[in-house]
């Protein structure tokens, strides 16, 4: 699918890809939702997979909320930037390693909805138009939303393929 480009093709994607990334882990056992990856990986189940998920969109929302309400904020943490952010990730997994795996639906669930409810509050220009918002930088705000959901999705899809290519070998 190729990369959204207007607020139409971004809504449509992340609602169709979240679709499939549940399908796809609705045709996994109960048993094969929990267990671990029999590949070496950051995320080592599909909990892991849809935390990390949850909390890239919770950076997306912060840093909407926060920039829209005129408080200057950058969508990675202050500890953070583009060169380290693997070691954020790093960070998120063990966080919610006590996160259990319906907590973890329940979450993606919710911010899921949110950055739609996001999306569709800002026009195709404001979403599309390079530098539109000074906050951005150089990009638009849907270049980072559709990080945040349909290619994010797309990342976890291939992710849990592999995990159920493996554990039907």
């Amino acid at each position: 699918m190729p990369r959204p480009k207007t607020k139409e093709e971004l809504l449509n994607a992340s609602c169709e890809n979240y679709s499939k990334l549940f399908s796809l882990i609705d045709s996994l056992t109960d048993e094969e939702q929990q267990k671990e990856f029999m590949f070496e990986d950051r995320d080592r189940n599909v909990r892991d997979v849809l935390v990390h998920l949850y909390e890239w969109q919770i950076l997306l929302l912060n840093w909407v909320q926060s920039n829209q309400s005129g408080t200057t904020a950058k969508f990675l943490p202050d500890n953070y930037n583009w060169k380290t952010y693997p070691d954020m990730n790093v960070k998120i997994w063990e966080r919610h390693q006590e996160t259990d795996y319906e907590k973890a639906i329940t979450l993606l669930n919710q911010t899921h909805k949110k950055c739609m409810d996001l999306i569709d509050s800002f026009t195709e220009e404001e979403l599309f138009t390079k530098k539109y918002f000074q906050w951005t930088g150089s990009t638009s705000l849907g270049s980072y939303c559709v990080s945040s959901t349909s290619s994010h999705y797309d990342w976890a899809i291939k992710k849990i393929k592999k995990h159920k290519k493996l554990i039907k070998l």
